[in-house]
């Protein structure tokens, strides 16, 4: 299983964001290099952002293609994109980043 994983739950709707495009980048000096990308799967989760064994301590943004994802819906969305920046500090732990969404509103925590 990826290092990083992360889920999309629709909370407006009450059901999982499946379809939405997101993908994971890390800062390599004043840069973002991406690293990763999928489409969440029927449940609103994406498990393989990376390969096992690839996470370094470092900084991480995944970005989540909000704008997209809402177009496709028929839902106007106020947030076209929502760039969550987190710190690795212990690669050897797992880090599951999910994210609530609603067209007008986001909230995003560490998981487990």
């Amino acid at each position: 299983m990826s290092p990083i994983t992360t889920h999309v739950l629709d909370t407006a709707q009450g059901r999982p964001a499946a379809g939405l495009e997101i993908f994971l980048e890390k800062k390599v000096k004043d840069a973002f290099v991406e690293i990763g990308r999928g489409l969440t799967n029927e449940d609103g989760r994406l498990p393989g952002l990376m390969q096992p064994g690839e996470l370094e301590a470092a900084t991480y943004r995944i970005t989540f293609e909000t704008g997209a994802w809402f177009e496709k819906e028929g839902v106007q969305g106020f947030y076209p994109y929502v760039p969550v920046t987190f710190q690795i500090t212990a690669p050897e732990q797992h880090y599951h980043v999910p994210l609530l969404l609603s067209p007008f509103g986001f909230s995003t925590y560490r998981g487990s």
